[in-house]
């Protein structure tokens, strides 16, 4: 179960992580349709760590499904040779490739495929006493961290990261561009919304529940649609127990559960928690699982669930 949780805290994916290319001038004049891309001076992962990209990307392993849905949007799926168990639940045509558990991942067989470059999140390093990539570095594989983002302002650094190592900084700053619109869109409801409903999003569910404070980019989603997370005062994930959560009494109760069959409905019947308003009124709402619990640009789908499911009326047009 403790394994479960990590994984749930950040997808799985939660939560992630990326290098380009480029060329000798032609003598001719190259017309944007074949010129190479300019590769930006990439000289340290989204951790800090220092790193030397390759000059070119042929064969990437991605172990977060975060950063390989990125990578989707980037048009770079070509480049990967391995994923971690995870990302094939969420990205469609993947499922043949090599997969490594992204809690303990055996580096040292993945030599065996000559990565240039291997994208992990702070997953990889939860249960690891040492360096698991030591081995790749050590024969100079690019090892590119990007822990998981607890903003919004975050996960739009990480997209123009992993952009930018691949030499596509235009493509990852549209995606940024189109993901800020939406997220606009919503605020500005939010903004005017007068009476705050309280939420709860569950992100385990009973007996283990789990929850978040402020310092996660959900709690910061909750802000935007203009309603308060009963559990700001608290910080990052939190365990909450089920006397917490009942003398909190959601206005609304959110879950991303999705390893049980009926989320919403083991909520609703849960003993003792007739008296809370959200269960009381039939306000317990499902939000997508991997756009609710991976940082990268699909939080937008979960932001406008959140809206609707919270606010209705206010967000009918979205």
């Amino acid at each position: 179960m403790k394994r479960r949780i990590v994984s749930t805290l950040l997808a799985a994916a939660m939560l992630l992580a990326l290098a380009a290319c480029g060329g000798k001038a032609p003598a001719a004049p190259e017309t944007p349709a074949t010129a190479e891309p300019e590769k930006p001076a990439v000289t340290t992962d989204r951790e800090g760590n220092s790193i030397t990209l390759p000059g070119k990307i042929t064969k990437a392993i991605s172990l977060a499904p975060a950063i390989t849905q990125v990578m989707e949007d980037l048009g770079v799926l070509d480049t990967l040779v391995a994923v971690d168990t995870q990302s094939p639940l969420y990205v469609a045509g993947i499922d043949g490739l090599p997969q490594y558990d992204l809690i303990t991942p055996d580096s040292e067989d993945m030599l065996k495929l000559s990565p240039d470059i291997v994208f992990v999140s702070g997953l990889s390093m939860v249960e690891a006493a040492n360096d698991p990539f030591k081995p790749l570095r050590d024969l100079g594989v690019c090892v590119a961290v990007i822990p998981s983002s607890d903003s919004i302002a975050g996960i739009e650094d990480d997209i123009r990261f992993l952009a930018d190592c691949f030499g596509l900084s235009d493509k990852g700053e549209a995606m940024v561009t189109s993901m800020r619109a939406d997220i606009d869109a919503v605020s500005k409801i939010g903004a005017g919304i007068a009476e705050k409903r309280s939420v709860m999003f569950e992100i385990a569910a009973a007996p283990y529940i789990y929850s978040f404070g402020n310092g996660v980019f959900l709690d910061e989603m909750i802000g935007l649609i203009g309603a308060k997370n009963v559990f700001a005062e608290q910080d990052s994930w939190i365990p909450v127990s089920e006397e917490a959560a009942i003398a909190a009494n959601p206005d609304v109760i959110l879950t991303n559960v999705n390893y049980i069959d009926d989320s919403v409905g083991e909520i609703l019947s849960r003993t003792g928690w007739g008296a809370v308003s959200a269960v009381k009124n039939g306000e317990v709402y499902y939000i997508d699982n991997g756009a609710s619990s991976l940082p990268n640009h699909r939080i937008v789908t979960a932001l406008k669930q959140m809206a609707k499911a919270v606010y209705p009326e206010a967000y009918a047009a979205l």
